[in-house]
């Protein structure tokens, strides 16, 4: 891991220390943890009412120009083309193996597209969609830009919108003007809200000030997006993995899966047409043992898989695991065992999400 001299800090690092943020390296950057509540307390306190989490280490950027949406098509199955302005989806980019270099968001702002990015990824992704750009449209990085996302179902009474779930538009709070999407990460009803950096902390205090707002971190954060369903990449999600295997095939646009055109589409095709040979699922294991993730997966004693993200839910009250599987294996209710500490431990593939999403639709 970087050592804490080379780690980048966001806009709020002094407002994380000042809250009692517990440190730590994640993607480069120094991130909060959790802060003295506690990751239980965050993650319930979501659910419940609203948090506000700083993710301003991800990757934002604009693309700006004439045929930009057909420009990045060439990486993405997602339908770029068809989003309406003040409108975003969610799509993966692929390499030519059909491999997922990223998730990301892409939003219609009407004169440009606007793009977010995974921390772990912008060096890669940036240079990537700039090789397959024409003359006339640009990639325009946004460094000066934080980023910090309000969950919870307060948040359409504490920041009201006419904005319904993935709508996107420039709004104003606490006097700032921001670019705000109505998403997130948690599975529960919120706000993306992108604004300069110089006032990221203006802002963070601002809703913070509002009744019942508690900052919460990276614990959190990932409890949330696993009892979500929700693929945290470089865990459920990288280069070797498909988006038929992912089970992410909702995120590929009809258009595009008649068209075929997009990079690493002959081997996503190929695995549409005669299945994937393994596929992410959810896992509830028996008992009050989380699994984490690199747990091994067994059937009748032969490893058949591997947990790619586990942990205890909060709200499920219960362990919580996803990950991938042999085709076979992949049916809802089959019996699984995963191997923990040399152990056993029953399990069986389950629905997800684990806890019901509750986006403002």
């Amino acid at each position: 891991m970087a050592d804490s001299d080379t780690l980048l800090e966001t806009p709020l690092a002094a407002l994380h220390k000042e809250l009692g943020g517990r440190m730590v390296p994640f993607a480069g950057y120094s991130m909060p943890v959790q802060y003295p509540a506690g990751i239980m307390a965050e993650h319930l306190h979501t659910r419940a009412a609203a948090a506000l989490f700083d993710v301003s280490h991800m990757g934002q950027a604009e693309l700006v120009g004439e045929g930009a949406a057909a420009a990045l098509e060439a990486l993405t199955p997602a339908d770029v083309q068809a989003l309406k302005p003040g409108r975003q989806r969610y799509g993966l980019l692929l390499n030519e193996a059909g491999g997922i270099v990223d998730d990301f968001m892409v939003a219609n702002l009407g004169d440009r597209l606007f793009l977010v990015v995974n921390a772990s990824r912008k060096q890669v992704d940036l240079p990537l969609i700039e090789s397959v750009l024409p003359s006339g449209v640009k990639l325009r990085p946004l460094p000066d830009r934080a980023l910090l996302a309000l969950q919870g179902p307060a948040v359409a009474s504490l920041v009201p919108t006419d904005l319904t779930f993935m709508g996107i538009a420039p709004i104003t709070i606490a006097g700032i003007e921001v670019i705000a999407s109505r998403s997130g990460y948690t599975g529960e009803d919120g706000l993306e809200i992108s604004v300069p950096a110089d006032q990221a902390e203006a802002l963070a205090r601002a809703l913070l000030a509002m009744p019942g707002v508690m900052p919460a971190g990276l614990g959190a954060r990932d409890s949330l997006r696993l009892e979500a369903g929700l693929c945290l990449y470089g865990n459920d999600l990288d280069e070797t993995t498909t988006p038929v295997e992912a089970n992410l095939v909702w995120s590929m646009g009809k258009r595009r899966r008649m068209a075929w055109d997009f990079r690493g589409a002959e081997r996503v095709r190929e695995q549409l047409d005669n299945g994937a040979p393994r596929l992410r699922v959810g896992l509830r294991p028996e008992g009050r043992q989380p699994a984490r993730a690199h747990t091994a997966i067994k059937a009748g004693g032969e490893v058949v898989g591997e947990i790619t993200s586990g942990g205890f839910g909060p709200s499920v009250g219960a362990p919580v695991a996803m990950g991938y599987v042999a085709r076979p294996h992949a049916a809802d209710g089959t019996a699984l065992d995963l191997i923990v500490r040399d152990k056993a431990l029953p399990a069986r593939v389950a629905a997800m999400p684990f806890q019901p999403h509750r986006y403002a639709r």
